[in-house]
């Protein structure tokens, strides 16, 4: 009961949607949340995809009701320009690790790093590494890492839409990513540096796009709290709404009764093929729920926001 009455009282009300934050070097993602959280004044705070501590760039948080929404975005595309470094591997795939291996010789010429590209386009397999958040019986690897350990891990299946060389000046390589969510731009790195012969680590990452998340939208820390203490951060949170490419719907009352104790409902007359997901507005136009096109032009409830009841 203490605990609950704690929580209550470090709440307070404000706007559901997301803010996207310009991640710091050397911020964990979590360091973010939490920041956030004292920010905006509530405990529902979450990210939409971890970023390394020292990468940079995009990390979309979610913000109170639109915690809901996470699984409907976090599998969106995702956009990096990073750094590849030549001639030496880490045990991190990172700049961050020890350096486990060098290359003595030359370093490939730039035709043959273009040549080598092209074989990482599409899908492909990736090993996580073991410096990760991916779980093993409930403990994250970069745990078993740290302790020294070292445990298989099955390849897992991403796809890269594009990996383009930006500039090549050895032994950097600065590239271009677009991939699906769940990439490592770091095994990325690895896995090309082997390719070529000479091994590489990532040195230097920024996430360009989250989703339906840029790099425009972005806003860093120093600015979010400064807008936190002069009592303007509630303006920057975007409304749930706008994150979900989703056709819109607007209920009527009734059916926005209906919607709140999980009824399905009847979809406009607009053909919307079954499997659709559909953005359902209260007649103020604020996001109620999350709703799925079934046979019969029916509408079933798949994520019921808790907004307040109308009247």
């Amino acid at each position: 009961m203490a605990r609950r009455a704690r929580r209550d009282r470090d709440a307070r009300p404000g706007p559901s949607g997301f803010l996207v934050v310009d991640k710091p070097p050397g911020w964990t993602s979590h360091d973010v949340v939490d920041a956030a959280r004292r920010w905006l004044g509530t405990r529902r705070v979450g990210h939409l995809g971890t970023l390394d501590p020292a990468a940079t760039g995009v990390l979309p948080l979610a913000v109170r009701d639109a915690t809901k929404l996470v699984p409907f975005l976090e599998a969106g595309r995702k956009g990096y320009a990073g750094t590849i470094r030549l001639g030496a591997e880490t045990d991190t795939l990172d700049a961050e690790g020890e350096v486990l291996r060098r290359h003595e010789g030359a370093l490939p010429d730039e035709a043959q790093v273009r040549a080598a590209l092209p074989g990482f386009f599409g899908d492909i397999e990736q090993v996580p590494p073991m410096y990760s958040a991916v779980k093993r019986d409930g403990v994250p690897l970069h745990r078993l890492a740290r302790a020294g350990k070292q445990v298989e891990r099955k390849p897992k299946s991403v796809c890269i839409d594009r990996l383009e060389l930006l500039k090549y000046t050895p032994p950097d390589l600065e590239i271009l990513v677009e991939c699906s969510a769940g990439t490592y731009v770091r095994v990325l790195a690895e896995d090309l540096g082997r390719e070529l012969g000479c091994g590489a680590h990532l040195a230097g990452l920024r996430r360009t796009r989250s989703g339906p998340f840029l790099e425009e939208h972005a806003v860093s820390e120093p600015v979010l709290r400064r807008a936190s203490d002069d009592g303007e951060i509630d303006a920057m949170v975007s409304p749930a709404v706008n994150a979900l490419e989703y056709p819109v719907v607007r209920l009527t009352p009734e059916e926005v009764g209906q919607v709140r104790h999980g009824s399905q409902v009847l979809a406009p007359e607009t053909p919307l093929t079954p499997g659709t997901r559909v953005a359902a507005l209260d007649p103020s136009g604020v996001l109620l729920a999350v709703l799925e096109v079934r046979p019969g032009r029916r509408m079933h409830p798949l994520r019921v926001l808790s907004v307040a009841p109308p009247g």
